[in-house]
């Protein structure tokens, strides 16, 4: 839960995000400046990986309701994923697969996901474990975790859905161009 971790912890993660973020981009690493561990909406629970050398992976989960369409979904939104540097190509990813479990006891319909189209490959690897289903030509608009001046509220982007059946088949889920967090990425 995330209400657990302590600040020793945040510190941790934040560190290990700006490893493993800051080289697909100086700008990926900001948000995780200082003791900040989380980059958009805070997640409600945590899988943490960890090695002799400290965090290895982490995934967060956050339950929340998005608009699919016209329909109103409950999901648990996955993201703040991550491998350490040294350990990609290696299958650690594979090892959070503790997060199903989770999903099922949560009692959610679907796990949900946005990636970059550069992630494609890994994220459809990933699948093989998982009974997920990677969608492109969805849309998918967030508001911006902090408001600005300088800034419109929202973003739009052209991501990789990834859905996750968890209490209802993927048959269940919406057909849309269009997905509305109503609220920032996790």
């Amino acid at each position: 839960w995330e209400s657990e971790l302590q600040l020793d912890e945040h510190v941790e993660l934040a560190s290990f995000f700006r490893n493993t973020y800051g080289p697909t981009g100086a700008f990926n690493a900001k948000p995780f400046e200082g003791s900040r561990s989380w980059a958009g909406a805070r997640p409600e629970l945590r899988a943490i990986g960890h090695d002799s050398n400290g965090v290895a992976a982490h995934i967060g989960l956050l339950r929340r309701f998005i608009k699919v369409g016209e329909v109103d979904l409950l999901v648990a939104e996955l993201g703040l994923y991550g491998v350490r540097p040294d350990l990609e190509g290696l299958g650690i990813s594979h090892s959070l697969r503790v997060m199903y479990p989770v999903l099922q006891q949560l009692r959610v319909p679907f796990g949900f996901g946005a990636v970059r189209h550069a992630l494609q490959r890994h994220v459809e690897r990933f699948g093989r474990h998982f009974p997920a289903t990677v969608l492109s030509g969805i849309r998918v608009r967030s508001t911006l975790p902090d408001a600005r001046l300088d800034l419109p509220p929202t973003r739009m982007e052209d991501v990789l859905v990834v859905v996750l059946p968890v209490g209802s088949a993927m048959s269940d889920w919406p057909t849309a161009t269009l997905i509305d967090r109503n609220g920032p990425e996790l």
